[in-house]
């Protein structure tokens, strides 16, 4: 049986990985044009007013304006890069 035992234990740390990736990191909420993550399409973001960045613990940002995704950096990390995140900053 202890030969299943090392798949057993990342399958479970996977699954806390999961669960964790899906809290916010951070929530910004401005009109900032020189954001790490900005692009030279997002800055027409601005056109319209601030937004609402919610950065999420897995990697993905998701840019709302007047409560509407407009707009997602990034993506959603997944297997062992998630595993990593996890080990990293959220055990």
């Amino acid at each position: 049986m202890t030969q299943y035992e090392e798949i057993v234990d990342r399958q479970r740390l996977l699954i806390d990985a999961e669960e964790w990736a899906e809290g916010i990191k951070a929530i910004h909420c401005h009109g900032i044009k020189s954001m790490w993550y900005e692009t030279e399409d997002s800055i027409e973001d601005f056109e319209n007013g601030n937004v609402t960045d919610v950065e999420y613990n897995s990697g993905l940002i998701e840019r709302k304006q007047n409560d509407k995704l407009i707009r997602t950096f990034g993506s959603r990390a997944t297997g062992d890069k998630l595993i990593d995140l996890y080990i990293r900053g959220g055990s």
